[in-house]
């Protein structure tokens, strides 16, 4: 069952947890210095990454992130991010998941909102 398994939130350029899970980047852009080698993905979701325009709106402002959270969970009813969505819930299903992202504060990110997300804390 879902709720059986973990959902960590991790920074893409920090030290690999142990590899337990399903290690998907859920950010639009690469992030910078790190191969493809040292990421060790099983998937790039980008098409459930916030919306360049929003992203930029943002900028990871403390203040800005319950606005962030909104905006990002209506982004997500689009055909397309409903979809990588559904594949992230498969991921989450099978096994544990870890959700990789760039920014430095992962816990106002995209990848926190789609953690509360799987976790059935957020519709």
């Amino acid at each position: 069952m879902a709720d059986e398994y973990p959902i960590r939130v991790r920074r893409i350029y920090g030290p690999e947890d142990g590899g337990v899970g399903v290690r998907v980047l859920v950010d639009r852009l690469w992030p910078r210095g790190v191969s493809r080698e040292r990421a060790r993905l099983t998937a790039w979701c980008r098409d459930v990454a916030p919306s360049a325009q929003l992203r930029t709106w943002y900028g990871h402002q403390e203040q800005l992130f319950d606005q962030f959270r909104v905006r990002y969970l209506d982004e997500l009813t689009g055909p397309v991010q409903a979809e990588a969505l559904d594949q992230l819930r498969q991921y989450h299903a099978a096994g544990p998941l870890v959700l990789l992202t760039a920014t430095k504060a992962t816990q106002i990110s995209n990848a926190a909102v789609l953690s509360d997300i799987l976790r059935g804390e957020l519709r």
